[in-house]
């Protein structure tokens, strides 16, 4: 089943999802506990013909599952479809009249419109359950930006229900594409994101008299021009990666020479390979560099999210689904996501839909960004991606994606 045969349907619940999703909007939550978006959430699948509605223990998720009536139902697959729910801690700049009321908290990367276009899944399939034999389980998680929510759940027993799942396949809007294009590729889609801490230490001073002191501000600044060197004579051309000091702390007056200079930054790589390899290379350049000058390094490392990675056929299934809204993805994102986790696990893939809102000459404000617009005629193409995925890889007249 093709996007274009559901797209009617979906169009119909397109006035509830774009709801749902304002409503998120204007009250948008952080990290692993969402106790009004769990309650939006349960109240959008409250009267759906649903086998089971469960909660979590660790995190405020939902997953709830919908069985199929067609001929074998029992003995049919299960396909995972994940929404994630939680917003950024940034503030909002968009003007929009359902903006965000809460200071310093925004839905800044599509996760509104995840989450609702999953609940108007929920119903377009549960409308059609006669149709597909197995069952279809709806994943929606809290703490993606950076909690780990997904590696929660799955500990949590997520790919326990029903039985088990064979597949697993999610969504993520972004604004770089035309409104209603699907883009996705088979093997790494999405980057490894890792954080590292540089602590040098050096001996504090009176800023007039240098030579008295070991100054650890100069040495940070050296190690973060070494790093971009290193990244581009180490690191293969074809197996990239990305290194960025994106926060230097150090000092506290004009006349003070500090003790420590510290830099904070992130990895990221589209192969583990290439992960461990940077991973070292950081804490090598730190730690030499630092020793030139007979300062101390300490290096820390946060381990983020693997990195991506889309079986090939089922990724190509996708894009047979998504027919002529299909095109091809030529390279990964270096952004991050912890689906990644889910992937680990199961084959399937994530796919982005386009959300280019209408009227904006040049290119729009990205993911994450404070003036995000997101165009909401998109999401019924959301919602027919999700079902149309499902019905297919459910259909009774097929074993096979």
């Amino acid at each position: 089943m093709l996007i274009d045969d559901l797209l009617p349907d979906a169009g119909a619940l397109l006035p509830d999802a774009v709801d749902l999703r304002r409503r998120l909007h204007r009250r948008p939550e952080l990290g692993l506990s969402l106790p009004s978006t769990q309650e939006a959430v349960l109240d959008a699948l409250d009267g759906l013909p649903l086998s089971s509605v469960s909660t979590g223990s660790g995190t405020t998720s939902v997953v709830a599952v919908l069985d199929g009536e067609a001929a074998g139902a029992s003995e049919g697959r299960t396909i995972l479809l994940r929404g994630d729910m939680d917003a950024l801690p940034m503030p909002e700049d968009t003007g929009l009249d359902f903006a965000s009321t809460v200071d310093g908290a925004m839905h800044a990367c599509g996760h509104d419109a995840h989450t609702a276009m999953l609940a108007g899944a929920a119903r377009l399939l549960s409308e059609r359950r006669g149709s597909f034999a197995g069952r279809v389980v709806f994943m929606f998680q809290p703490g993606e930006e950076g909690h780990h929510g997904a590696r929660i759940m799955l500990d949590e027993g997520l790919l326990d229900v029903g039985g088990g799942v064979d597949a697993a396949f999610a969504i993520h809007t972004t604004p770089n594409l035309r409104a209603g294009q699907v883009a996705t590729r088979g093997g790494s889609i999405m980057a490894s994101d890792d954080t590292f801490v540089v602590t040098v230490r050096g001996r504090g001073g009176h800023a007039s008299e240098p030579h008295r002191a070991l100054d650890p501000i100069p040495v940070a600044c050296e190690i973060v021009l070494a790093l971009q060197s290193a990244v581009t004579r180490r690191m293969d051309t074809f197996d990239p990666a990305v290194v960025t000091v994106a926060r230097v702390r150090a000092g506290s007056t004009s006349n003070v020479i500090p003790e420590t200079a510290e830099l904070f930054g992130t990895m990221r790589t589209v192969s583990e390979r290439a992960r461990r390899r940077v991973c070292e290379t950081v804490e090598r350049v730190a730690s030499g560099v630092a020793a030139a000058h007979g300062a101390d390094v300490d290096f820390r490392l946060v381990n983020g999210y693997p990195v991506t990675v889309n079986d090939p056929d089922f990724a190509s299934f996708v894009g047979s689904v998504a027919g002529d809204a299909f095109i091809a993805l030529p390279n990964p994102v270096m952004g991050a996501e912890d689906f990644s986790y889910v992937l680990q696990r199961l084959p399937g893939a994530m796919a982005f839909l386009g959300t280019r809102p209408e009227g904006v000459s040049g290119e729009p404000a990205p993911n994450h960004s404070n003036r995000m617009l997101l165009n909401e005629d998109a999401m019924a193409n959301g919602i027919a991606l999700h079902a149309a995925v499902a019905l297919s890889f459910l259909d009774p007249s097929t074993n096979s994606a």
